[in-house]
């Protein structure tokens, strides 16, 4: 099946991706599990979740094999890879897609998570939505893969309990490492949903803004601050008035998304409302109070955060929360004044 391993797609945290042939001659691609406790959770989250799902937008699990330790899954093959390959890339020889390639992966990507919050029988909260886990078919069709820290819940649940942070730093919504400023629900894959925008529309000029130090200008900070100016904003690579438009709409869909408050964020129906919505009826959200953490390569490439990371994250969190109060105060002092 895999032609004893021979093509290596990818390798991650949870291990690698090879092609394989199936007995009928279609191409799969064969994710092989490391052989760990943890992994063995993510393989039962993995299995249990996709097999309940059937959309264009989610990748196609054909199968699972587990012998003792070992564990693989087998997925339909996606010739074009993962969504970061063309919007992480530095090389100026790489294809590039088209605004309106990217808008309309956007929004199918939005269509299977609305999907997954709603659409099947019971409620699939994704937790690592980011470029690296949106598989492109021949046709840059997009599916949501990697549910191996999926968790399932009833649908008439709008609240769940983890035990520890789960996803991506740099995607990871602030409820999911700071209680205090809301539930975990499906409104942490919006947040996810709303950086991987911000990384499509900016990951040409500024995937390379962080906040490892005091004096970065974080992109979500950077790219509101342009918004507020003067409603218009110089995206690298949107030649006319009509990509203009769409890296617009594309930012003030993700502004909406970070909202820091989950009460604040749109759902994902209503995120595809305001896609198909008329660009000048689309409000600008208030500036998000606390940053995502910011993007790092850790060692060990996995998706799990560690709680040196979230007690740094915490600090600044509440540093920028307390800063946006005590501003607040002035503002309203001054107004009875």
């Amino acid at each position: 099946m895999t032609n004893s391993f021979k093509r290596k797609l990818g390798q991650g945290g949870y291990g690698s991706v090879y092609k394989g042939k199936l007995l009928d001659g279609r191409p799969a691609a064969i994710k092989l599990l490391k052989a760990t406790e943890e992994n063995g959770e993510d393989f039962i989250n993995e299995v249990a979740s996709i097999s309940r799902t059937s959309h264009v937008n989610v990748v196609t699990l054909l199968g699972f094999c587990f012998e003792g330790k070992h564990k693989a899954l087998i997925y339909e093959f996606m010739p074009n890879g993962s969504l970061d390959k063309f919007i992480h890339n530095k090389n100026k020889n790489s294809r590039r897609l088209t605004w309106e390639k990217l808008y309309q992966i956007a929004i199918g990507i939005a269509r299977g998570l609305e999907y997954l919050h709603r659409g099947c029988n019971t409620q699939i909260l994704h937790f690592d939505i980011k470029p690296h886990n949106i598989l492109l078919d021949e046709s840059f069709c997009p599916k949501i893969s990697d549910f191996g820290l999926a968790k399932l819940c009833p649908k008439k649940e709008s609240f769940i309990s983890i035990s520890e942070a789960r996803g991506t730093i740099g995607y990871l919504a602030p409820e999911v490492w700071n209680r205090n400023i809301g539930g975990v629900s499906q409104k942490c894959d919006v947040y996810s949903y709303g950086m991987m925008l911000l990384d499509m529309v900016g990951g040409r000029k500024y995937m390379t803004v962080e906040t490892n130090c005091s004096t970065d200008k974080y992109f979500p900070d950077y790219i509101y601050d342009q918004l507020e100016q003067d409603g218009s904003l110089e995206c690298n690579g949107a030649n006319n008035m009509g990509e203009k438009d769409i890296a617009k709409r594309m930012i003030i869909v993700a502004l909406w998304c970070i909202q820091t408050s989950p009460s604040h964020r749109p759902t994902m129906s209503r995120v595809i409302e305001m896609f198909e919505r008329r660009l000048d009826l689309l409000e600008i959200p208030p500036k998000p109070v606390i940053s995502s953490p910011p993007r790092l390569e850790l060692q060990s490439s996995t998706t799990t955060t560690t709680t040196t990371q979230i007690l740094r994250f915490q600090t600044r969190s509440h540093m920028l929360l307390e800063e946006h109060l005590d501003s607040s105060m002035v503002e309203r002092s001054s107004g009875r004044d």
